[in-house]
């Protein structure tokens, strides 16, 4: 898809890879529009990017997500592209998680994108186009100590990706699914659960870690592409990228 000129709703868009993707992506000349809790922080983005669009949105609140899709909808009259970006972690033994925690870390991680999509996926239809790009985890692919809720939560996402592909692909709607690696952002400091670990894991990864910019790249290529899945994951990880 040609990302000029697109409208591109991008959640969690206060800071880290959301933020840096909508300014990658209006630079590219999309019309983007910023959907987080930190009405603030994302109305200033919005200054900072020709033609944006801010609207505060608890992704986990079906009614926010009903009325951001509206006013999307009644400002520009079309939505190209979804940008599933908003989440959260989580860092406990198995025997440590609250089912309280892992119920609402499955509603930001899992039922949001969902919800999400379910509310672009009627536009979308009706144009004949779409591409919605839902951010997973690297962590996916392999098992780490204490990852249990949050890598559950990723891999069911990219199941729920892969499927979505399938059934909606005859209507032009291209789902993809990716995977950065460990990215420099605010994620490491507001996990759910387990601060002290995340916060070593930061420390321990400050020389092979990315930038967000580096993942906003690869989601626009994302976008242009089509493509099911692409990550940012090492190959001696798992994945593809060789730097």
């Amino acid at each position: 898809m040609e990302i000029k000129n697109a409208v591109v709703v991008i959640t969690g868009a206060s800071s880290g890879i959301g933020e840096a993707t909508a300014r990658a992506a209006a630079q590219a000349g999309a019309r983007v529009v910023l959907l987080a809790r930190r009405t603030a922080r994302i109305e200033a983005l919005a200054a900072e990017c020709a033609g944006a669009l801010a609207v505060a949105c608890d992704v986990t609140r079906e009614e926010e997500v009903k009325r951001a899709i509206d006013h999307t909808l009644a400002t520009f009259g079309r939505i190209d592209v979804l940008v599933n970006n908003a989440g959260q972690g989580l860092y406990a033994a198995i025997d440590e998680i609250t089912a309280t925690d892992f119920k609402a870390l499955l509603d930001l991680n899992l039922v949001a994108p969902l919800m999400m999509m379910q509310a672009v996926i009627p536009v979308m239809r009706q144009q004949g186009a779409g591409s919605i790009i839902n951010i997973s985890s690297g962590a996916t692919l392999a098992a780490w100590p204490g990852s249990a809720a949050y890598t559950s939560s990723k891999a069911a996402l990219n199941m729920l990706s892969d499927v979505a592909r399938l059934e909606l692909a005859d209507a032009g709607i291209a789902v993809s699914t990716l995977l950065p690696f460990m990215t420099r952002s605010e994620f490491y400091h507001a996990v759910k659960t387990g601060q002290g670990q995340a916060s070593a894991q930061e420390a321990q990864s400050a020389s092979f870690i990315h930038a967000p910019e580096q993942v906003a790249h690869e989601i626009l290529a994302l976008i242009k592409s089509g493509a099911a899945r692409g990550d940012l994951v090492p190959v001696e990880y798992g994945g593809s990228y060789r730097g």
